[in-house]
C-alpha cells in the first residue's frame, strides 16, 4: 500500500480517537474536574514530546540531510515555528471562535450560530495535530510517521472526553457532543492530508513544514492546553498528567520510530 494512503488512513484513525474518548458520556459515570486535568496535563505532554521528538528533531535532521550547516538546519526550523506560531496567532485574533473551556473569544457582534463557533475552535485546535502526522508520513518514512499517529491518537482519547464532558454541563445533548467529537476527528485528517500532499510535491519544504507544525503545536499547547489543565485549582494534577503523557509518547517515538 501507498505510504500516502497510509498516512491518510492513519491521521484519519488518530482523529477519529476522539469519538472513541467521548464515548463515556453515554455511561452514567461522572468524571471529576480533578480528573479532567490530569487529562488534559496528559493530551499536553504528548503533543509536546510529540514536537519535540517527532518534528523538530527530525525538521533539523531533514535540513541537515538536503546539505544545510547545523547552523542554517536550526535556523529553518526556527523559521517554521515562528511561522506556526504567527499563524495560530492570527487565526486565534480574526476568526470568531467558542474555546470549550474558556467561553467566547473574538465572536461579540457576529451572528454565527454556536455550532460553528464550536467547528471554528475545532479547526484552530486541531488543523495542527493533523498537519503534523501527514508531514511525518509525507516524507515516505511509515516508522517516522506511525508514533506520530499513535501519540496524537492517544491525546485525543483524553481531549475527546474532555470537551464531551464540557458540552454536556453546558446543556448540550449527549448525541450534539458526540457529534462534536465526531467533528473534531474529521478536521484532522484535512491537516494530514494537506502536510502529505505539500511535502510528497516538493519535499524540500520538509524541514519547513515540520517547523511549522511545531510552532502550531506549541501555541496550542501554551495557549490553550496548559492554562486549561490547570484551571479550578488542580495545578498539581495538570502537570503529573504532562509529564507523564511526555513520557509515554518520547518512548512511543523512541521505540517505534
Amino acid at each position: 500500500m501507498n505510504n500516502l494512503v497510509i498516512g491518510a488512513i492513519a491521521s484519519l484513525a488518530a482523529g477519529l480517537a476522539t469519538v472513541i474518548g467521548a464515548l463515556p458520556i453515554l455511561l452514567p459515570i461522572k468524571i471529576t474536574k480533578r480528573v479532567q486535568g490530569i487529562m488534559l496535563g496528559f493530551g499536553g505532554g504528548v503533543m509536546l514530546a510529540a514536537t519535540s521528538f517527532s518534528l523538530i528533531i527530525p525538521g533539523i535532521e531533514a535540513a541537515i540531510d538536503q546539505g544545510y550547516s547545523k547552523a542554517i538546519a536550526a535556523l529553518i526550523m526556527v523559521g517554521g515555528i515562528m511561522l506556526g506560531g504567527v499563524f495560530l496567532q492570527l487565526a486565534h485574533r480574526f476568526l470568531p471562535h467558542e474555546h470549550f473551556f474558556m467561553g467566547k473569544e473574538n465572536s461579540q457582534g457576529s451572528n454565527l450560530a454556536r455550532v460553528w463557533l464550536f467547528i471554528l475552535a475545532i479547526t484552530i485546535h486541531n488543523f495542527p495535530e493533523g498537519l503534523a502526522v501527514g508531514v511525518n508520513f509525507g516524507n515516505n518514512n511509515i516508522s517516522d510517521g506511525i508514533p506520530v499517529a499513535l501519540g496524537i491518537g492517544l491525546q485525543n482519547i483524553p481531549e475527546g472526553l474532555v470537551v464531551a464532558l464540557s458540552l454536556v454541563a453546558e446543556k448540550y445533548s449527549r448525541g450534539y457532543a458526540l457529534w462534536i467529537s465526531l467533528l473534531t476527528g474529521l478536521v484532522e485528517p484535512i491537516g494530514g492530508l494537506i502536510g502529505i500532499g505539500v511535502v510528497s510535491i516538493a519535499n524540500f519544504i520538509l524541514p519547513w513544514a515540520m517547523g511549522f507544525a511545531a510552532g502550531a503545536m506549541l501555541f496550542v499547547i501554551s495557549d490553550e492546553i496548559i492554562p486549561e489543565s490547570h484551571r479550578q485549582g488542580f495545578e498539581k494534577e495538570g502537570t503529573i498528567g504532562l509529564m507523564f503523557g511526555f513520557m509515554l509518547m518520547m518512548f512511543l517515538d523512541t521505540a517505534l520510530g
